[in-house]
């Protein structure tokens, strides 16, 4: 019977997970809590914490039987393993969070390369009905004559100048400071490491890897979003005792013409006549894939400008289940240039009454006149706040000629 449940809430799995399911869960919770992604940092010590204790066959057996207590009298507090060392050592730590190359923090784990991030750019309509995309890329990967050796066996040795470390660290005197600087190692450029030219592989020259080019099929699934990606594991550039690092691909999104997206849900704009608006009618809507929708406006019903109308289950598929979200349609109206003063009778007819004009009082003087078209050079919208002066309050002085 377990005593206390707390370190297996923080990973997110039951009192009886598998070892495997403990390791897979705090590997996705630390992911997401890590510092460098914006995690909390005290959440990502208390999770690691967890792991590291419940990992532990001999520290889950005294938790499951005593909880912390037990722990803290055994001497299994909070005084474990540095959270980012445990971290590195599942992850292949390196500089920086997606594993970088040599001299990670903390050291324990295995040196890993960088992963290699490419961004797919996918119309609006390959994410509604999904699409499979070829990717090129070239990598290196070790040398096959040589198997990453860089030349003849024992040929390799190591750079007497920097001392294996592939970068030198020179001084230089700035007034009553010294100022340190590290640069790669014009010996070995920078590898710490030294071949004797007639040692090299004739196939790699000596770098240990050779250049590959790959075709990764990339599927896009229904429903995926802007910035969603695809990994593709151990795909990256191989290294000689090195893990090898994923390619990432980023979906990006290309701006549509017709639709905008909301989460599951489209936005679109239609402009019909003054007739269809007031009397009925059918209008249409390409849709992101091979079907027009026919939309029928019912005789009666007033559509005004600027209306939002919905269709339902016609938006974007969700991801997981493909559920389609909604198609929201926003209306304008067109209206008419001119018209036939001849059929306004039947417009009479047909509309409401007009609205009276407003009655003054019999002091107040009535004068006629007549609308025209305004002189685009004084219309009062070409005028913007820029143009105004910052004292714009203050009358403007000009100074008169001596």
């Amino acid at each position: 019977m377990v005593k206390e449940t707390k370190f297996y809430d923080l990973l997110e799995v039951s009192p009886d997970a598998s070892e495997s399911e403990l390791k897979k869960a705090y590997r996705k919770r630390a992911l997401r809590l890590h510092p460098d992604k914006g995690g909390d940092p005290e959440l990502f010590k208390e999770v690691t914490h967890a792991y590291e204790v419940l990992s532990d066959p001999q520290k889950r057996a005294i938790y499951d039987q005593r909880g912390e207590a037990g722990l803290s009298e055994q001497g299994g507090g909070f005084g474990g393993m540095d959270p980012q060392d445990l971290f590195s050592q599942l992850f292949g730590g390196g500089g920086g969070f997606f594993g970088g190359g040599p001299g990670g923090r903390g050291g324990g784990g295995p040196r890993r390369t960088k992963d290699l991030v490419h961004r797919v750019h996918v119309t609006l309509e390959d994410l509604y009905k999904g699409k499979v995309t070829k990717l090129a890329l070239t990598r290196n990967v070790i040398c096959k004559k040589c198997k990453g050796k860089g030349g003849k066996e024992g040929a390799v040795r190591t750079c007497t100048t920097c001392s294996g470390r592939g970068v030198k660290v020179t001084l230089r005197q700035m007034g009553p400071m010294i100022q340190q600087i590290q640069s790669p190692c014009d010996e070995c450029n920078g590898t710490g490491e030294m071949i004797n030219p007639r040692d090299r592989c004739t196939d790699c020259k000596g770098k240990k890897t050779m250049p590959e080019k790959k075709f990764l099929e990339v599927h896009i699934d229904k429903g995926m979003k802007n910035g969603q990606t695809v990994t593709f594991h151990g795909e990256s550039d191989q290294s000689p005792g090195a893990e090898t690092g994923d390619v990432i691909i980023v979906i990006e999104e290309k701006p549509h013409d017709r639709f905008k997206r909301q989460e599951n849900d489209l936005i679109t704009s239609v402009e019909i006549d003054l007739l269809t608006a007031l009397a009925g009618g059918q209008f249409a809507i390409k849709h992101l894939d091979d079907r027009a929708l026919i939309v029928t406006l019912i005789p009666g019903e007033v559509i005004k400008n600027g209306d939002l109308k919905v269709i339902s289950g016609q938006g974007m598929p969700s991801l997981r289940h493909h559920e389609p979200g909604d198609l929201y349609v926003n209306l304008s109206v067109k209206f008419p240039d001119s018209i036939d003063p001849s059929v306004i009778p039947h417009l009479e007819k047909a509309l409401p009454p007009r609205t009276p004009i407003e009655k003054f009082p019999k002091s107040t003087h009535t004068e006629e006149v007549v609308l025209s078209e305004p002189d685009v050079r004084r219309r009062p919208d070409r005028y913007n706040d820029d143009s105004m002066d910052e004292d714009h309050d203050e009358p403007r002085v000009q100074c008169a000629n001596q």
